[in-house]
């Protein structure tokens, strides 16, 4: 019997009327743009009607399945194969849940998750790279994309003044360096 590694299909996160607000596919079920529109309305209409605010859900869904979790007017998705452990898709809905919501600092709505979507598409790169689980801890996941961009404005804020000028330092190294 041979071991595989779990992997992705695809990450989602969807408004309250089933539109992209960010979304990463990892795999060629959906070819084209139109057939991952359609897979997109089709997921959202199947699962709008449930009460996955609490606690995750889990459907089967044109043999894959999806593990879902709404809040606000988010909706988070996570697809696997139908022969994926439904755990381990659910421990990466919550990881990408729990970093989103550390990111924006527990504003998850459609308005701060668009104005903050260079973080959302980080947080997706630093948990899944080409359908492969790289990290499922939420704390780990949000400190990587607070490091690696997104604002440095209210990060330079927080530092001591020792970090800062060791922070503007490197940054002048790099732009001398270019």
């Amino acid at each position: 019997m041979q071991e595989t590694l779990p992997l992705i299909k695809n990450i989602l996160l969807l408004d309250s009327e089933g539109k992209r607000v960010a979304v990463k596919y990892y795999s060629d079920d959906w070819p084209t743009n139109s057939a991952r529109l359609a897979f997109e309305k089709a997921i959202f209409t199947k699962t709008q009607k449930t009460n996955a605010r609490t606690e995750a859900e889990i459907a089967m869904f044109e043999n894959h399945i999806v593990v879902y979790k709404f809040i606000q007017d988010l909706h988070f998705f996570v697809t696997g194969g139908d022969n994926e452990n439904e755990l381990i898709l659910a421990t990466v809905l919550q990881a990408f849940f729990d970093a989103v919501a550390l990111l924006l600092r527990n504003n998850l709505d459609k308005i701060t998750a668009l104005e903050n979507l260079d973080l959302i598409l980080l947080c997706l790169d630093e948990i899944v790279d080409g359908g492969n689980i790289l990290d499922n801890e939420a704390s780990i996941i949000a400190a990587k994309v607070a490091s690696n961009g997104g604002d440095n404005a209210a990060s330079l804020s927080e530092q001591t003044i020792s970090q800062a000028l060791a922070t503007a330092r490197e940054h002048l190294t790099r732009s001398l360096l270019k």
